[in-house]
């Protein structure tokens, strides 16, 4: 007897995947044969997808809620793609796009209906992550440029710093014995020593 799998995916364990697993449910997937990665789409080196495609035989059924839940990467996912449904032999269904069910339309213009529709919707989904990345790195640009400073503060300078600090410049003291002095680890004294001269006092 052929088996049901389903696969579930979200981006962080911040998110959940109650709409997913309904969805699983209401096709009457079997617990034991539900796969759930909770881990970035941008490639296929996930634990549970995994083990998922080692259990898959041919004439088996995967179901999935829509396309970038299998991943976000077009190339990788077109490659997938080939890999279930011609090397496994496999069907899938995308739950959220009828079009994308092999088990329909297995004639030379079903095939060819599938495979458009899948590399527009696998170019869309990475296409939609490229923006996001984009306007992330817009944002945190624009962020700087106003002087919004990101992570956590520098901790305040010791005491004594202006004065380690000096006596290293001047070449009276190694940079690892002002690290000493001030209790800190060299690279951080470096670190802290780029730029101090515009802002130390004189």
């Amino acid at each position: 007897m052929n088996n049901v799998y389903g696969y579930v995916r979200v981006s962080t364990r911040e998110q959940n995947e109650d709409r997913q697993m309904i969805a699983m449910k209401e096709q009457s997937v079997p617990a034991k044969n539900l796969y759930v990665d909770k881990q970035s789409g941008k490639d296929f080196e996930r634990p549970q997808y995994q083990r998922m495609v080692r259990k898959l035989k041919k004439d088996d059924l995967l179901y999935i809620k829509s396309i970038d839940r299998l991943g976000r990467n077009y190339g990788e996912i077109l490659e997938q793609w080939r890999i279930l449904t011609k090397e496994k032999g496999i069907d899938i269904v995308v739950l959220d796009m009828p079009l994308l069910d092999t088990r329909r339309g297995r004639d030379l213009m079903g095939t060819f209906l599938s495979d458009v529709v899948l590399q527009v919707l696998s170019f869309v989904a990475e296409n939609e992550r490229t923006s996001i990345r984009q306007r992330q790195a817009e944002g945190i640009a624009a962020a700087k440029a106003k002087g919004t400073r990101f992570g956590r503060p520098p901790k305040p300078l010791p005491a004594n710093y202006h004065s380690a600090y000096r006596r290293w410049k001047a070449g009276v003291i190694t940079g690892t014995q002002a690290a000493k002095e001030c209790g800190m680890a060299l690279s951080t004294f470096r670190y802290r020593a780029e730029g101090y001269d515009s802002a130390a006092p004189p």
